[in-house]
């Protein structure tokens, strides 16, 4: 093999599996070390930089990260339960406990830069592209249907999980950057929008129209069926207090659980969701669907709606037929009838989630923005969310359709890149690359600048508010959140994996020390060859290929040193125990690139953060 290029700033991200795996990039150990150590504003900060919505996101995230975490990978490979640590919830903690931060943000700019900027929409998104170039001198107006910020997480994602004022609090940081927010305008026509003279538009608008179902009896009994996201709207706006008794949801993805926990709030004692794929299959979180079953709402899998029952027009019921999954030989999943007799359920009420779609009639088809005729969708890069007309560009559920708020961040942070590099005179497609440091933790022979130690404590649960109170009020949040005790134990579960092991072949003595102290058995001093083959023959076979073998250039016996990053717990005893200093801790710092001088051709790279 050849040897490891660490200067890759993609190496050692990869190997900070939380980081690599958040879409945003946010630099997860370092922000729970700083809880760890009590500076709770120097958490957030450093979230609000990537993140954007640290309060927001530490109640809603989809949590991509903990699926990645190092914690649960190394207890599955010893046996256990893999438990990854709790990262989403000690972001939250960062967020409750953090002082006044206002002082520490940045200001709105001195004088503007003679650019306009228009954002459609006021979700993740926009509110994200707002962040990172009304500082830099842009003049950013914000469009919003609504009249408050925060589109879809404040209007769809239910008070018991976001309270308002979390909303309203961290989309404000972002409009007191001198953001201009026009509230309760829908932007009706892009042609005119772009006739009012913006140099750059951002389209940001989610995925507003929720899929319906046409079945036997839809129209009869309407008024007692409703589309899930315009249901969830309703409810935030006042419009709808009370359900009826018996309630279905269709659906089985996380707007169906909003469903049917705030349908359990409003008087339905007999809720239940019903999905056609398996329940293994349904894209609603794993502690989603949890939350539900846990407030005594059942999850009927493997059933396919055929017909709405209703008596004139009040709906009586629905009937589903019974299915199973069978693969054919490429692995494709279909359903097919099982022959049981159709089901009958009893109901008052349904609540249809079976998903998303963007829809964008305002847009006009002859201004030189591509539709994918497929889809209806814009034709969108992926890397700059630049469309075919230039300085249009798009970002979250309108760009690629539903996902979560953290993918909208993400998308933000790239469009504003892109509209600063525009409006600059430069290539949109050039990125530049992000900044790394790499600096010693070492404070004595045998001393590091963190703690190495690793927890062996289970995951510690989030306290619930008594259920008694909570399904009886749809406002009363139900996470509670760690207190700082709890936060702390928890933070002691992180591997501290940004904190890498570094080899110095030069020093090396290849005495084996290193081999002998690896509780992992991550270290092989062996001859190089091909890489399917090294794997097997090192101490321990690594089978996870997604992650690099770290491999040094030949020491002086010939043989190489490979180390397998997957299952290394970042303890340092490598380094504690090697007599010449070959093994270094030293902690990874990567600074995305964001919108401003950093992002353009020839200036200084940002500094990691």
């Amino acid at each position: 093999m050849q040897p490891t290029d660490t200067r890759d700033p993609a190496y050692f991200h990869k190997v900070v599996d939380c980081q690599w795996a958040c879409p945003a990039h946010t630099p997860v150990p370092e922000y729970i070390r700083l809880i760890a150590a009590g500076r709770y504003s120097d958490a957030y900060l450093v979230n609000w930089k990537s993140n954007v919505f640290p309060g927001i996101l530490g109640r809603t995230c989809d949590r991509p990260c903990e699926p990645a975490c190092r914690r649960g990978r190394v207890e599955a490979s010893a046996g256990g339960t893999p438990e990854p640590v709790a990262i989403c919830r000690l972001k939250r903690v960062a967020a409750d406990f953090k002082d006044d931060i206002r002082a520490r943000l940045p200001k709105p700019a001195a004088r503007r830069n003679g650019k306009r900027v228009a954002c459609i929409g006021a979700g993740p998104a926009s509110l994200t592209v707002a962040r990172d170039l009304a500082p830099l001198g842009y003049h950013v107006t914000v469009f919003e249907a609504d009249a408050k910020a925060g589109g879809f997480m404040r209007t769809q994602v239910p008070r018991f999980r976001l309270p308002e004022r979390v909303i309203d609090e961290e989309t404000g940081y972002i409009l007191d950057l001198g953001v201009d927010f026009v509230g309760s305008r829908r932007i009706e026509s892009l042609k005119a929008l772009l006739a009012e003279g913006h140099d750059a538009v951002f389209v940001g608008c989610g995925a507003p129209r929720g899929r319906d179902l046409d079945l036997p009896g839809r129209r009869e009994a309407a008024a007692h069926i409703h589309v899930g996201i315009d249901w969830l709207a309703s409810v935030y706006f006042g419009h709808v207090e009370k359900v009826g008794r018996r309630v279905i949801v269709l659906g089985g993805g996380n707007t169906a659980m909003d469903c049917c926990r705030s349908a359990r709030r409003l008087g339905g004692d007999d809720v239940k969701v019903i999905v056609r794929s398996g329940f293994d299959e349904m894209k609603a979180s794993p502690w989603e669907k949890e939350d539900a079953m846990h407030e005594g709402i059942p999850i009927l899998d493997y059933r396919v709606p055929k017909a709405f029952v209703h008596d004139g027009d009040r709906l009586t019921g629905m009937t589903f037929e019974k299915v199973r999954a069978e693969r054919d030989t490429n692995g494709r999943r279909t359903l097919v009838p099982t022959g049981d007799p159709d089901e009958l359920f009893e109901c008052d009420e349904v609540l249809i989630a079976v998903g998303q779609e963007n829809a964008f009639p305002w847009i006009e088809r002859d201004i030189g923005i591509a539709f994918d005729p497929r889809w209806d969708m814009p034709v969108v890069d992926a890397a700059t969310m630049q469309s075919s007309l230039p300085h249009v560009f798009f970002g979250g559920d309108a760009a690629f359709g539903p996902k979560n708020i953290i993918w909208a961040v993400a998308h933000g942070h790239e469009a504003a890149v892109s509209i600063d590099k525009l409006l600059s005179g430069e290539d949109v497609r050039e990125r530049p690359a992000p900044a790394v440091e790499m600096i010693s933790q070492k404070m004595g022979i045998h001393e590091w600048s963190y703690d190495n130690d690793v927890s062996p404590d289970e995951r510690y649960k989030v306290p619930w508010a008594d259920a008694d109170r909570t399904l009886k009020s749809i406002q009363l949040e139900v996470e509670l959140g760690f207190d700082a005790e709890t936060a702390w134990k928890e933070t002691q579960r992180c591997l501290n994996c940004d904190v890498q092991t570094v080899f110095s072949e030069r020093v090396c003595i290849e005495c084996d020390a290193c081999v002998d102290i690896c509780p992992m058995d991550c270290i092989t001093f062996t001859q190089d060859g091909v890489e399917d083959e090294l794997r097997r023959r090192l101490s321990a076979p690594a089978l996870n290929t997604s992650q690099d073998l770290y491999v040094s250039t030949p020491l002086k016996t010939g043989r190489v040193m490979v180390k397998d990053e997957d299952v290394c717990l970042h303890c340092g005893l490598c380094a504690e125990r090697c007599p010449t200093g070959a093994w270094d801790m030293q902690k990874f710092l990567l600074g995305i690139t964001h919108a401003g001088e950093g992002c353009r051709s020839g200036a200084p790279k940002e500094k990691a953060a």
